[in-house]
């Protein structure tokens, strides 16, 4: 396979991988349970691009290159992830913009067809990021008025 491929892939993994890193470390930020399940939402598929990225790696002859390093961000307050939150949304949208172009004279046509997907699903978490930035708390559905939303989310995905 091309080794053009190959850099391109990598590449677009290392980045792709950092920006799941980040809104990881930017979801333990986000209390508010509607938007903390939102940004979990995202993560699944955001995981779900990294996988098919390693194994489009793989399948060019690639390897998995090591994890770009983790940044811890600082306590933001109260209400800071929503600042996080556009950082994010914007970060999608450069993200977007600087990879199409190279997206676009790919000639293999299922790896092309994956990196589109991705990219697309990018401008659509880029749109519940601007959202949240905003304040609304109906990313993903809204809740039954009778439903009480006491208490904050832990900073932790899981507990072992």
């Amino acid at each position: 396979m091309s080794t053009e491929l190959q850099h391109l892939l990598r590449d677009f993994y290392l980045a792709r991988l950092a920006l799941l890193m980040r809104h990881e470390e930017v979801a333990k930020q986000i209390t508010h349970y509607d938007i903390n399940n939102a940004y979990q939402y995202m993560i699944a598929r955001e995981e779900t691009h990294v996988s098919w990225l390693q194994r489009a790696l793989l399948d060019v002859g690639g390897t998995i290159p090591a994890d770009p390093s983790r940044s811890s961000l600082p306590v933001s307050g109260k209400d800071g992830w929503k600042t996080l939150a556009g950082d994010d949304a914007r970060a999608n949208g450069q993200f977007v913009e600087s990879w199409r172009p190279k997206v676009e004279p790919v000639t293999h046509a299922r790896h092309r067809g994956m990196l589109k997907v991705i990219l697309g699903e990018m401008l659509e978490h880029k749109r519940l990021m601007e959202q949240a930035a905003s304040g609304r708390d109906d990313l993903i559905g809204s809740h039954l008025a009778i439903n009480d939303r006491r208490g904050i989310v832990a900073d932790t995905r899981w507990m072992e």
